[in-house]
């Protein structure tokens, strides 16, 4: 589920544990209801639109096909809202940034598991 809502989203970016995994930093709130996710790059790094919808669409497939440990906290009640960022002015592929939403993932599950 997408994470939405101006105001989630601060909190999520201002009151959320950070997590660094390059090219990816993620910020986690604990939250009520179901896991909500929200991946964006960032116009002043990739200033064409084409590159910022390539790795947002790969972020998401990349969450997609690894996010079954999260789904197990979710299920033990442990909701997050999650905001994953593209931090580098290169441009990524999928598997540098599979690797690095596994261990982005894993160290998630370890902190809050």
């Amino acid at each position: 589920m997408r994470l939405c809502g101006e105001l989630r989203i601060r909190a999520t970016q201002s009151q959320g544990k950070r997590y660094v995994v390059w090219p990816l930093r993620a910020h986690v709130l604990p939250a009520e209801g179901q896991t909500q996710v929200m991946v964006w790059a960032p116009k002043s790094l990739h200033k064409h639109a084409v590159d910022r919808n390539r790795l947002r669409r790969l972020m998401r497939e990349a969450y997609r096909l690894q996010c079954d440990p999260l789904k197990t906290l979710e299920d033990e009640g442990h909701a997050l809202h999650i905001a994953i960022y593209h931090m580098d002015k290169q441009m990524s592929d999928y598997p540098q940034i599979a690797r690095a939403m596994r261990k982005l993932i894993d160290k998630i599950s370890a902190n809050l598991g």
